[in-house]
């Protein structure tokens, strides 16, 4: 059949079964809007309030469920807003596709209005993209933009369409997508080489990160640490790939991880990452990271392996397939003394605060009890997001989204509204600090305008937490352009915007409010006033060993 480019647009999202997009309309993208109006009851667009939200929402829509996520924006500005979003997934390994429109063809490279050259400026930020002059390419194109989105590691992909591509009309055939088999590049030999390393460990330790939540993998990982008999930790990113009930699992490891995970890393003989980079928040000085062991690295990216840290075994392929294998052809192992030792250093190290005051650790560890560790987290970046991966107990993955790569101030309320978009039976809750908040506040009208129930937590310390924690402890209480303590009055910001308000300042206020705001099924603010020198411990100095985690007790005995 023939039909415009636009229309076109909009059978190939169908053929990729995508139901939900992100967006914002404007004048080179009119025609796309115009064939979504024609299909609104296939494809429900969300009209975010800024550009950056529709980005983040394709973003937490994708992450809470395995799919790849789609936003939509104009030429000029409303591409370059959709940049900070591209980012953060790119960091993340986010399956996202964003379609931008640009001035028609002849316009091209003459400083049109509006124009702007936005694949040149995500090149770095994209797993790939496209420039689409020509209307009989384009169904080809967005195929094969889905495609890499979604396969082997996942990543953002943009596609600019000139407005007279979307105008112009040829034939288009219905194709069902294929997605590529994720391939494996490791070789017999070196999977042999990887079973005598775990059959000759006498102190493993297992390391996830977020590849094994992409990969699909929690099954084999939680069944790998029960053959191997080994405590795991995990990354912010690597977050309900192990039940965090398990009595092997330690937490996370690195900046703002356990002492157990630091610790025990730094002890262990055979270090295993599974899915995970060795990012520098989690490795401190790498010079000093697990000296004593032999290291195993399982990642779907070749270009991930020997990076940041040297290993003495890799294996480049899909970890749930790898895992399936390695679980099939290793041995039940027993190390019960290291098992012992782990279980003393949990006892010895538990995550503390203080219970005699208001504080964001309690307001997590209620949100986890009444929800009985099933909702969907997003977060914003800094103190509360550190929080919430410390105190709340992710049974399963897919259940934490947060931007771990690029730490998106922002991020979290647009992510909260795409995984309700994406998990509708899921209670989706956002916990942001007061800064955060305020850079994408706005959304809490998107929320209100398709009475989307999420609940939004400010914890409101009236300054920027994490940067003051820094200032604190190594700028000697210079606290420059970190306090926040004006007249915003974030319960009259939501209430503007049409959602429910509730404010918080004791204790025995949070469980009414959290139920209150359950029961509502429309969106909700909370806000809880914390004190502003709380702090997120333990802590390692950046750069340091990851075995110089410090708390509140070490700077007290310090000090003393």
């Amino acid at each position: 059949m023939i039909l415009t480019g636009a229309e076109i647009v909009v059978e190939c999202l169908k053929e990729q079964g995508v139901d939900t997009v992100f967006g914002y309309p404007g004048g080179t993208i009119l025609n796309v809007y115009d064939a979504l109006y024609q299909h609104s009851n296939e494809i429900n667009h969300i009209l975010t309030s800024h550009e950056q939200g529709a980005a983040h929402a394709a973003d937490g829509y994708a992450r809470a469920t395995g799919k790849v996520g789609v936003c939509l924006a104009t030429s000029g500005p409303g591409a370059t807003n959709l940049v900070t979003g591209i980012a953060t997934a790119y960091m993340d390994s986010v399956p996202m596709v964003a379609i931008t429109c640009n001035v028609v063809l002849p316009s091209l490279g003459k400083d049109s209005f509006q124009e702007v050259d936005i694949a040149g400026v995500t090149m770095p930020i994209t797993k790939h993209n496209y420039i689409v002059k020509d209307v009989t390419i384009l169904a080809d194109t967005l195929r094969r933009a889905f495609a890499i989105a979604g396969s082997g590691r996942p990543g953002p992909v943009l596609v600019d369409i000139t407005k007279d591509v979307t105008s112009n009309s040829c034939a288009y055939e219905r194709k069902e997508p294929q997605m590529p088999s994720q391939l494996s590049c490791y070789t017999e030999e070196e999977l042999q080489e990887a079973l005598s390393l775990l059959r000759n460990a006498k102190k493993p330790f297992v390391y996830v990160g977020g590849g094994a939540v992409i990969s699909g993998a929690y099954k084999e990982v939680r069944e790998f640490a029960q053959i191997m008999d080994t405590p795991v930790c995990d990354t912010l990113m690597g977050k309900g790939v192990m039940d965090g009930h398990d009595p092997r699992y330690t937490g996370m490891i690195g900046m703002h991880g356990t002492k157990i995970s630091n610790f025990g890393v730094s002890e262990c003989d055979v270090l295993i990452a599974l899915g995970a980079r060795f990012s520098d928040r989690v490795v401190g000085n790498p010079q000093k990271f697990a000296q004593n062991a032999k290291v195993l690295q399982i990642d779907i990216d070749a270009a991930e392996i020997n990076k940041n840290i040297r290993t003495d075994v890799s294996l480049v392929g899909d970890l749930k397939e790898v895992l399936n294998r390695i679980n099939k052809e290793l041995e039940q192992q027993e190390h019960t003394a290291w098992m012992q030792h782990i279980a003393d250093l949990q006892e010895k190290f538990p995550l503390n605060y203080d219970h005699s005051a208001l504080s964001c650790p309690y307001i997590i560890e209620e949100i986890d009890r009444i929800t009985g560790g099933d909702a969907v987290i997003t977060t914003d970046v800094g103190q509360h997001q550190m929080w919430a991966a410390q105190y709340y107990k992710y049974s399963m993955p897919r259940t934490l989204l947060t931007s771990g790569g690029l730490g998106t101030m922002g991020y979290g309320l647009g992510a909260c509204l795409g995984a309700k978009m994406g998990r509708p039976d899921k209670i989706c809750i956002n916990i942001a600090g007061d800064g955060c908040f305020r850079m994408n506040m706005n959304e809490l009208a998107t929320a209100s305008r398709y009475h989307i129930p999420i609940i939004q937590i400010v914890i409101n310390n009236h300054v920027l937490g994490m940067v003051r924690q820094w200032q604190t402890l190594f700028y000697g209480k210079r606290y420059s352009q970190t306090v926040l303590n004006d007249g915003v009055d974030f319960c009259k910001v939501a209430e503007g915007l049409g959602c429910e308000a509730i404010r918080v300042t004791k204790m025995d206020e949070v469980a009414p409010a959290i139920e209150k705001a359950i029961a509502l099924k429309g969106p909700v603010l909370i806000e809880c006033l914390i004190p502003e020198d709380d702090k997120v411990f333990p802590m390692v100095p950046a750069g340091a060993p990851i075995t110089d985690a410090f708390d509140a007790l070490d700077l007290k005995q310090k000090k003393a």
